[in-house]
């Protein structure tokens, strides 16, 4: 038996390592560990609510509007303020875009590389290429001397010797089955999504001032006026500039992103049987389509237990709580039974070796991320689950993509259940969020045609109207999946302050039962053709889309100041 260390996984957001035993040309045993400390609750104490959302951005800057969007409806939830339709509008779409963005980057510039030889490319015929390119689509830039182009280019690139981050991977891997036509094409959509997200992403500038870190967001709605007689205001000439950025987003997704990923996932599909994971699905929802404490939601929040299709359980957020058996940390009352956020500790205990690690204590702490469970069991979060329960509940977009995707490839529905399945949702989800876009956009216009120009109710907006005692949950349906802040607030100040993120729920260690977290877990029976190259278990660690700066942040044990920011 082999002892594997990957550290640290590339092509993420943070640091991220994953130690394996593989015997007998699969993964037998797999431990997941983040190798970073995140102190941002410690750093809310004491501090205003209604700043926690810009503290709380900064948690990572590839994630950039999600904790904001969580803070501001925790500490809403906490005081019983209700934003107006307007900014619900503004939110949907600042969340979309963050949706269609991530999605897009991630399967092109994140994760491609793992199925895509780009050497192999070198030796391809352009005029194939665009003979297979055109067959799978209408994309305009398909021709013989496009692609002509692209191969002269990658060319160029390889002669410099300087092959940046391209210069450590696996090519040439006997994992890699793409011919050399199919590789060169997808390596010039992979420039294109260069240029698609650089362009998109202006909808983030239009509406929050700049990208990352949105600086619109307030506690009861968004500081982003909307009159259709002001220039300096969201306007006609706004909603159609939107309308034009969105119409791009669908045309992309629907004529690159979806064919490329059908394409690719036809020469992998027994990639649809390996990574299932823990077979236990959350999501939180997204996306109110109406005012109220409890909107319905475009997409529906809901439980999927061991890979039952025939029924959504309702989630219940009483019911999660985090371990710390093998995380980094210590619970006052001992670490062998979790605590629910609202009652959730950050006080750091790191015991393992001193870095460089040559090996983690696998039987004891060995990761700085705690271990989330609903009901005491690991849950899978993310466009997967996502797209789950929405077809379990008969989404009546969802439902149809994901059939037509699975009678495209030729698998059934438990093909879902995998590395390949996470891959095909986020794609699906992509599309689905880019098409539903243009219809918040709409509703945008005719508020401004009745108007109704309301953009943020400030009747909770000061502390004297709160009660001197709350607790707040906002959830929020990440790209990487469910992302929960709990906030408790006495006398207008933050008590004590919770994050559980997406990659804590999917990349957490084991818990006190020794049950394994959903890395962990997907990685068992993982093919491993090289075990010097150990290219299948990032493909599977990347099909989760890992942000460890979400979940964990530096920390220098020495307990030196680093640096001093000051709050004007």
């Amino acid at each position: 038996m082999t002892h594997i260390v990957v550290d640290p996984v590339t092509r993420i957001e943070g640091h991220l390592r994953i130690e394996a035993e593989v015997d007998g040309g699969q993964v037998r045993e797999a431990w997941s560990s983040s190798t970073m400390f995140r102190g941002i609750e410690i750093i809310l104490k004491g501090r205003d609510p209604r700043d926690a959302w810009a503290f709380t951005q900064r948690i990572c800057g590839v994630c950039t509007t999600v904790h904001a969007i969580a803070s501001i409806r925790a500490v809403e939830n906490a005081i019983g303020a209700q934003p107006p339709p307007n900014a619900r509008l503004l939110r949907n779409l600042i969340i979309g875009a963050q949706c269609v963005h991530d999605h897009v980057i991630h399967f092109y510039h994140l994760h491609a590389l793992d199925w895509v030889d780009i050497v192999s490319a070198l030796s391809a015929d352009p005029a194939k290429t665009a003979s297979l390119a055109q067959s799978i689509s209408d994309w305009p830039l398909s021709s013989r001397a496009y692609f002509t182009e692209v191969r002269d280019r990658l060319k160029g690139f390889v002669a410099t010797g300087r092959l940046g981050p391209f210069a450590n991977a696996y090519w040439g891997h006997p994992a890699y089955r793409l011919p050399p036509e199919a590789n060169l094409m997808a390596v010039g959509h992979y420039l294109q999504a260069l240029d698609f997200q650089r362009q998109f992403i202006r909808l983030h500038a239009v509406l929050g001032g700049k990208n990352p870190h949105l600086q619109s967001f307030l506690v009861g709605g968004m500081a982003t006026p909307v009159d259709p007689d002001s220039q300096n205001s969201i306007n006609a000439g706004t909603l159609a500039e939107l309308s034009k950025l969105v119409a791009d987003a669908r045309d992309f997704v629907a004529r690159v992103y979806i064919p490329d990923l059908l394409a690719i996932a036809s020469f992998y599909k027994d990639w649809a049987s390996t990574g299932s994971g823990v077979g236990s699905y959350l999501a939180y929802g997204e996306y109110p389509e109406g005012d109220g404490a409890q909107p319905a939601l475009f997409l529906p929040r809901g439980i999927i237990r061991q890979r039952d299709l025939s029924k959504v359980e309702p989630m219940n957020q009483e019911k999660i709580s985090e371990y710390v058996k093998h995380s980094w940390y210590n619970y006052a009352s001992g670490d062998d039974h979790g605590l629910h956020p609202f009652k959730g500790e950050t006080v750091p205990n790191y015991i393992g070796p001193k870095p460089p690690y040559e090996r983690l204590y696998l039987d004891r702490k060995y990761s700085w991320l705690k271990s989330p469970r609903y009901d005491g069991e690991p849950m899978e979060v993310g466009p997967l689950a996502r797209m789950l329960v929405a077809y379990a509940s008969g989404h009546p977009r969802v439902k149809p993509l994901v059939d037509k995707a699975l009678a495209t490839l030729g698998v059934g529905p438990q093909a879902l259940f995998s590395t390949l399945g996470r891959m095909a949702a986020r794609a699906i989800e992509t599309q689905v969020v880019a098409e539903k876009m243009q219809d918040w956009v709409d509703e945008m216009g005719e508020n401004m045609a009745r108007r109704d120009y309301r953009i943020c109710d400030n009747s909770k907006w000061e502390p004297s109207t709160w009660p001197a005692e709350c607790w707040g949950a906002g959830f929020h349906e990440a790209p990487r999946g469910a992302l929960g802040h709990w906030v408790h607030i006495k006398d207008g100040t933050i008590i004590n302050y919770q994050c559980v993120v997406p990659s804590t729920w999917n990349a957490g260690p084991r818990d006190a039962a020794a049950k394994r977290g959903p890395y962990e877990q997907a990685l068992i029976g993982t093919p491993v053709a090289k075990e010097d190259q150990p290219l299948e278990i990032l493909r599977t660690v990347h099909s989760f889309d890992p942000c460890m700066a979400c979940g964990v942040h530096v920390l220098d044990n020495r307990r030196r100041e680093l640096v001093y920011v000051r709050l004007v």
